[in-house]
């Protein structure tokens, strides 16, 4: 694959098929509260970012843990990000695509995503954790589905928009510069997540004696 395919499933995401996602997907997910609290506490920070953050679904249930005035959602949709405006005000939501993600450098104490690399191509798919790393301070935090052998699965029909890998070992390879803390298996029932494998890592210069 080449960037011609990172620009292709960009399009996508940005139209109707997008729009589409917000429709289907604007439930209520009450274990993610407690989710939140839980992580929020093990991982704490000053601020956050959300990449791939679609109608923001994760700041619905972070109010009570951390100022939702310190936490922004980039995205490639505009009609998810007019959604995340109107349901969360204090959210900073911000228009852009992952690859180039416009923001300086540790610019977020945590930076986070929840079904966005699974959406990416190969072929851009080390600079989109590259770029993710970057705009960390701290903590970055990967929630995807997972596969010890990389899986192209069928998604809406369409082939070429699904890949199931494990990105806890493809960021652990890419990224020196960060420590692994932890894996987790979240599921519906107890998290408010379907199959997702969460990955914690920290910065190694900024990791706790």
């Amino acid at each position: 694959m080449s960037t011609a395919d990172a620009v292709a499933l960009e399009e996508l995401w940005r139209g109707d098929f997008g729009d589409r996602y917000v429709e289907r997907n604007s439930v209520d997910y009450p274990a993610r509260r407690g989710f939140w609290g839980r992580t929020l506490d093990r991982y704490p920070t000053d601020s956050l970012l959300e990449v791939g953050c679609a109608h923001g679904d994760n700041f619905r249930y972070m109010g009570d843990f951390i100022d939702l005035g310190r936490t922004t959602g980039v995205d490639i949709n505009e009609r998810s990000l007019r959604t995340l405006a109107a349901s969360e005000p204090d959210v900073n939501a911000v228009f852009g695509a992952a690859r180039h993600l416009p923001f300086r450098d540790r610019a977020f104490g945590t930076v986070f995503t929840i079904g966005l690399l699974i959406h990416q191509p190969d072929s851009t798919l080390p600079a989109v954790i590259r770029d993710i790393v970057r705009c960390s301070s701290r903590w970055v935090m990967f929630g995807e589905y997972s596969s010890a052998e990389p899986t192209e699965i069928e998604y809406r029909g369409l082939t070429g928009v699904l890949f199931k890998r494990d990105y806890v070992a493809i960021a652990a390879d890419l990224c020196p510069e960060l420590r692994h803390v932890a894996t987790e298996e979240l599921t519906m029932e107890a998290d408010g997540f379907d199959r997702v494998t969460w990955g914690v890592f920290e910065r190694r210069d900024q990791a706790l004696s």
